[in-house]
């Protein structure tokens, strides 16, 4: 069984067109989407919930106003300035704020503050028309969310290793942070999609560097190649020198936001157009040296 993680630099590159491409093209496969601030491969894949779980996100402190003598000590002693008084000059904690370090707790001499854990984000197992989805929804200003994505791919590599799946396959998120580096921990191959521009190949290059210091194994798409020419040659350039294989480019195609639009990978809406062809290729190329 192979993990294969699709990452890019920047949101817009097409990262999850691509990715839901892949879903027509790898047989026995289980899919993790890891962008779980902005998960959206559900769109396409159109899953049917199976399991619904929540996700303990962290700690929120909440105020009884019932108990609460008003003494001021947890607003003055809150270093996230998470506290503060209401219109009805009672302290009350902003959950935005609060980091639920449990300070305000201890300190409360009328133990009025009790600590919550906060079940604001849920994860699923659902069935599509490609296999199983194991997917997540964070709330607004929720946290943890690397360790939401650790989770998610715990559990789809325990459903493919049930299921015999031979790919495991997951949408990770843009960028550097938490959700990427959890993302690409552990998986056998990172399938990086550049876009030909220079704030592209900018953070394109971030992503390079995160995955080389896990010493895993990346491969490159460049998406739109044909926008900007010139330029894919300076991104084709930096692929050659630091040795990164190019698995294809992918032409521009307004087929790519026809076949959204219709709720299909654009496999599934032109099998034989230029550019489903050119996402075959890329398969292929990947596959093979994997």
């Amino acid at each position: 069984m192979k993990e294969i993680t699709i990452l890019s630099g920047k949101g817009g590159a097409g990262k999850t067109t691509v990715a839901a491409a892949i879903a027509s093209l790898a047989p026995n496969a289980v899919f993790c989407d890891n962008d779980v601030d902005a998960a959206d491969l559900h769109l396409i894949f159109k899953p049917k919930t199976k399991e619904t779980h929540k996700f303990d996100s962290g700690s929120l402190a909440v105020i009884n106003q019932e108990t609460c003598t008003n003494c001021g000590l947890c607003e003055d002693s809150c270093r996230f300035d998470a506290i503060h008084k209401n219109q009805n000059d009672y302290s009350e904690v902003n959950p935005f704020q609060c980091e639920g370090c449990r300070l305000c707790e201890r300190i409360c001499p009328a133990n009025a503050i009790t600590i919550t854990q906060n079940l604001n984000n849920s994860w699923y197992i659902s069935e599509t028309r490609f296999g199983t989805l194991v997917h997540a929804k964070m709330g607004p200003g929720e946290e943890n969310s690397g360790k939401l994505v650790s989770r998610i791919r715990e559990q789809a590599k325990e459903i493919a290793t049930e299921t015999k799946a031979s790919y495991i396959i997951n949408d990770g998120p843009p960028g550097i942070g938490c959700t990427a580096i959890s993302s690409i921990t552990g998986t056998d191959a990172v399938l990086l999609v550049i876009e030909p521009t220079v704030s592209g190949l900018h953070d394109a290059k971030r992503v390079v560097q995160l995955i080389q210091s896990f010493e895993i194994p990346v491969f490159a798409a460049i998406n739109k190649y044909d926008i900007n020419t010139e330029f894919t040659k300076t991104v084709e350039d930096y692929l050659l020198e630091t040795g990164i294989p190019l698995a294809g480019k992918i032409p521009f195609s307004e087929l790519m936001v026809e076949s959204m639009i219709a709720e299909k990978t654009v496999i599934e809406f032109d099998r034989e157009s230029n550019v489903s062809n050119t996402l075959r290729t890329i398969w292929n190329n990947m596959i093979s040296e994997l």
